[in-house]
């Protein structure tokens, strides 16, 4: 049985319970306060040693709204000449925070977050580019607190298992993965989708899920080709990649916000294949097949909308002392960033706050992370 590429969390082992408390209980804030911050706020409140401290948004209606309807201690707005977000990172009373910010702004308020000496978990993408991530890195251990892009797929149990599956060696040597994620957003300038200001697109909103399939069965690859169509402003509608493994190894991944795709993940090895159900980002059910044409399938149970074994993982690292997480680490979040930058050289993708990219050709030069 070969070793996991892709570490497995204490709170994707079997029979473990992610809801039960594994120390000292934190108090959360919370920072733009939209869709994703209330699905995740949702399963927060259901971890027994979570506090929901405080929430900050621009709108004082906003912070106000969401804190009556979670049960927050306080909420912070736009005031006095300080963000929002500015004034909660200056409550003593929070531990740590969510960040849902567009992604713009992640490397601006988890900076401010982490030199405010809060820990951090903060929506993928970590960052617009891989010289910000390495920013918030070094912030981060400068200033001695936790880290963490919220790639809430890397501790699932269902995804955990198929690590399992593929280096118990069932599959054979995996020589393919294919995997595809998206949808149709009706196009609107001032949506954070199709604004390039805001980091817009599907390559940094989607393509972190399809990578996990490539990265936890392939590991990161030696050179990556991409395709995309842009918008007159240059956002990308759909994007392709291709990653190639010296071993020969192919994964191919595509992700679209004008499309609706299957939305599956599949392993393919000498011995047999690995299908997740859709979404692929959170399967409840894997495939199995082998040469032989026999298949069983494996159910998996959702808590919430199964954000809480991401939560858990954050819980436990502070409660811990860890600065990052094993199965998330920092060196994974910049190896990513610099794989999306090579990707974005060669379609022509560029953000305003981007520094110039260096153009690394079609070959993907970003170092992998270390094991």
């Amino acid at each position: 049985m070969r070793q996991h590429l892709l570490p497995v969390p204490p709170c994707a082992e079997p029979g473990v319970n992610p809801l039960a408390a594994t120390g000292d209980r934190l108090r959360w804030g919370v920072v733009a306060p939209g869709q994703i911050a209330r699905r995740v706020t949702a399963d927060l409140a259901q971890l027994e040693d979570s506090v929901l401290q405080a929430v900050s948004s621009r709108s004082e209606a906003n912070a106000a709204g969401f804190a009556n309807d979670f049960g927050f201690e306080s909420s912070y707005h736009d005031a006095q000449g300080l963000t929002g977000y500015e004034r909660l990172f200056a409550d003593p009373d929070v531990d740590v925070v969510y960040i849902a910010a567009p992604h713009a702004q992640h490397r601006e308020v988890a900076e401010a977050a982490l030199t405010a000496g809060k820990h951090v978990l903060c929506e993928k993408p970590l960052t617009l580019n891989a010289a910000e991530a390495r920013v918030l890195a070094e912030v981060a251990r400068t200033n001695g607190v936790f880290l963490m892009e919220a790639v809430w797929t890397r501790f699932l149990p269902s995804i955990n298992r198929a690590w399992d599956i593929i280096a118990s060696g069932e599959l054979g040597e995996i020589q393919w993965v294919q995997a595809d994620l998206g949808f149709v957003a009706a196009y609107d300038r001032r949506s954070r989708l199709w604004d390039p200001s805001a980091g817009g697109g599907a390559l940094l909103d989607l393509a972190v899920y399809p990578l996990t399939w490539a990265f936890g069965a392939l590991g990161f690859p030696a050179e990556v080709l991409a395709q995309a169509t842009l918008t007159d402003d240059g956002v990308d509608m759909r994007n392709a990649l291709t990653l190639s493994y010296e071993t020969g190894a192919t994964a191919q991944l595509i992700t679209s916000i004008v499309a609706s795709c299957p939305g599956t993940a599949t392993v393919s090895g000498t011995a047999g294949w690995l299908t997740a159900s859709t979404p692929q980002c959170n399967p409840s059910e894997l495939t199995i097949t082998t040469n032989d044409g026999v298949s069983r399938v494996e159910a998996f149970a959702q808590i919430g909308s199964n954000y809480v074994y991401q939560l858990r993982e954050v819980t436990r690292c502070i409660q811990e002392g860890m600065v990052e997480s094993p199965t998330m680490p920092w060196a994974d979040s910049i190896a990513t960033m610099d794989l999306l930058d090579s990707v974005r050289t060669q379609v022509g993708i560029q953000y305003p706050n981007d520094q110039p990219l260096r153009s690394t050709g079609r070959r993907y030069v970003g170092l992998a992370p270390t094991r």
